[in-house]
């Protein structure tokens, strides 16, 4: 009797895999690790046949050097810096993420944070609820009309260009940044291209973070380049933790340097009690519980979305269990 290959998703996914099993039942066993760490993938993942990673855990080399008979790795998601797909290369094994899954979703989270700090809602909810001040309009002027001002958006791939369409929607003038989108975009999509990330953000009264997380964009927002900002502008960041220092963000809301900023990913997930920026948010007299939005990496989510990203990931492993070659591959291996 032949051996039934084995689909490992190691992470996030701990309910009974239905969806996994109804694609992939009659050519694998599906199997949930449930791992917390990577170091709790030793000897349960060595067999794969392809490997369904999320984005609570890291696939590093030395992991990915155990794997004996992987044919694939599917990031179910879009950001794939969890793993490393270098190493993976190096063994032949393609990498795949999951691009479409989940765009429309956090495109509405990042415009939702913009508009619950540029029309002062959080700041009015938290004050009026905790019973600080009068209930009037008043405890957030000035407020500024967002037609006609810049809207800055840092990445213009799938999240990014839907976010732009749904600011420009508003009647902001929106500019983006990303040097690796070709001429004629913009034109498209009736936006404007900024050359650099200085006369973006020079120019935004909203930014609008959709890059990956690279060597490049790691830290891309700090303090040098938030001095570029006005002082009456706001970050959000629905990318990736990484690409803005929070403790800069928390520096520049606190001397007033930023109005406020959204943000629903931290480089540690989840953050620690201690961090600065936690414990500045919880508290009451601090700058930072008014005007800043902080989201579990939440951005991500609805019910249809979260099962676009498990089917697609299994629909990419089944076509390399059946000897086609898998879709949206990352590390150039095919």
């Amino acid at each position: 009797m032949s051996r039934r290959a084995k689909v490992a998703v190691t992470d996030f996914i701990v309910e009974s895999l239905d969806h996994e099993k109804r694609i992939l039942g009659d050519l694998a066993d599906p199997v949930a690790l449930n791992a917390a760490q990577e170091d709790e993938l030793l000897g349960r993942i060595e067999d794969a046949d392809a490997v369904m990673i999320y984005h609570t855990l890291v696939l590093s080399e030395r992991t990915i050097n155990r794997l004996k008979q992987c044919r694939l790795i599917v990031r179910c998601g879009v950001g794939y810096d969890n793993v490393d797909i270098h190493a993976a290369r190096q063994r032949g094994i393609p990498v795949a993420n999951v691009p479409d899954y989940g765009t429309e979703e956090v495109a509405d989270s990042a415009l939702g944070l913009a508009l619950a700090l540029t029309r002062g809602i959080h700041l009015l909810t938290g004050r009026l609820r905790e019973e600080r001040g009068p209930w009037t309009f008043n405890q957030v002027r000035p407020l500024r009309r967002l037609r006609g001002r810049g809207f800055g958006v840092v990445g213009l791939g799938r999240i990014g260009t839907a976010v732009a369409l749904r600011a420009r929607a508003l009647g902001m003038d929106v500019l983006f940044h990303d040097p690796y989108v070709p001429d004629g975009r913009d034109r498209a999509l009736g936006i404007r291209r900024a050359e650099s990330l200085q006369e973006l953000l020079e120019q935004s009264y909203v930014v609008s973070m959709h890059c990956p997380l690279t060597t490049e964009t790691r830290h891309l927002i700090n303090a040098q380049t938030l001095a570029c900002m006005a002082p009456d502008g706001y970050l959000v960041n629905t990318a990736r933790g990484g690409v803005v220092d929070v403790l800069a963000i928390l520096d520049a809301v606190t001397a007033g340097r930023l109005a406020g900023a959204g943000i629903d990913v931290l480089e540690e997930e989840p953050p620690p009690n201690d961090h600065p920026l936690i414990k500045a948010w919880r508290d009451p007299n601090h700058p930072a519980h008014d005007r800043i939005i902080l989201n579990p990496h939440a951005a991500f989510y609805s019910e249809e979305g979260l099962l676009d990203m498990r089917i697609k990931g299994s629909e990419n492993c089944r076509r390399v269990l059946l000897g086609h070659a898998p879709r949206n591959v990352v590390n150039g291996v095919i």
